[in-house]
């Protein structure tokens, strides 16, 4: 009995995972490659930490952390990468543990880039330094016709914290904590990265993505609420204040 239940439970898993796999078109699994996808695949992009410098070619043109001209995987450049596979047009919440990791070691600015052939990069977008973090972003992902086109970051202007004596305004569009608040910094809160995600434009069959317009119907924060199983983290510490 026990050994036919096993059978059945091990056909039900292999099942599950032969339809997961089908409603994935997408086999390009590398941040520095290109894909062309369609709603239900998984995208894969990166974000690089570094300098706001360390983005420049000849300090004027910003290229794509892929190209190798700027060099920064070279053990020269003190820079960092985190990857992401999320689901295409899926509003996702993306968190960077920063238990062991703070950005302003690493130059404290972070660039979302994706693609070789057609590559994308956002601006630099400032994380951290000796004084302040940020650690609530949106970012949307922008295609045509299965194409990523671009990658930016969304800000309110701070209207997420006006008047939270908890938060600071810096230049009057990022909220952002007190370093000497983290955990890593002898503080009490986790300064985890959250990152929500969403998606705009057409995918490769001309659909219209619907994920970015739902985003921007919602506060900023409110998401946070959508993880409150996410114990003792960014999620339930931005919900006492919010």
């Amino acid at each position: 009995m026990a050994a036919k239940m096993a059978a059945l439970v091990m056909l039900i898993l292999t099942l599950l995972v032969v339809r997961l796999d089908a409603e994935n078109t997408n086999s390009v699994y590398h941040p520095c490659a290109d894909s062309k996808i369609q709603r239900s695949d998984g995208f894969t992009f990166g974000i690089a930490f570094s300098s706001k410098d360390s983005f420049f070619y000849n300090q004027s043109h910003q290229l794509s952390p892929c190209d190798t001209r700027l060099g920064l995987a070279s053990s020269s450049k003190n820079s960092q990468l985190a990857l992401f596979r999320p689901k295409v047009d899926e509003i996702s919440l993306l968190s960077i543990n920063t238990s062991n990791f703070f950005p302003d070691s690493y130059g404290g600015y972070m660039v979302a880039f994706a693609g070789r052939k057609y590559a994308a990069r956002s601006l630099p977008a400032f994380v951290a330094n000796s004084s302040y973090i940020v650690t609530s972003f949106t970012l949307v992902l922008e295609f045509k016709k299965g194409r990523l086109q671009n990658l930016y970051w969304k800000r309110d202007g701070c209207a997420s914290c006006k008047g939270k004596s908890s938060f600071a305004c810096l230049n009057k569009q990022d909220c952002a904590i007190r370093t000497t608040s983290c955990k890593n910094r002898g503080g009490s809160v986790d300064c985890s990265l959250g990152i929500q995600l969403a998606f705009s434009g057409t995918d490769k069959h001309l659909r219209v993505f619907n994920s970015w317009y739902e985003v921007e119907n919602l506060r900023q924060y409110s998401l946070y609420g959508l993880y409150s199983n996410l114990k003792d983290s960014l999620t339930s510490q931005y919900n006492k204040f919010f």
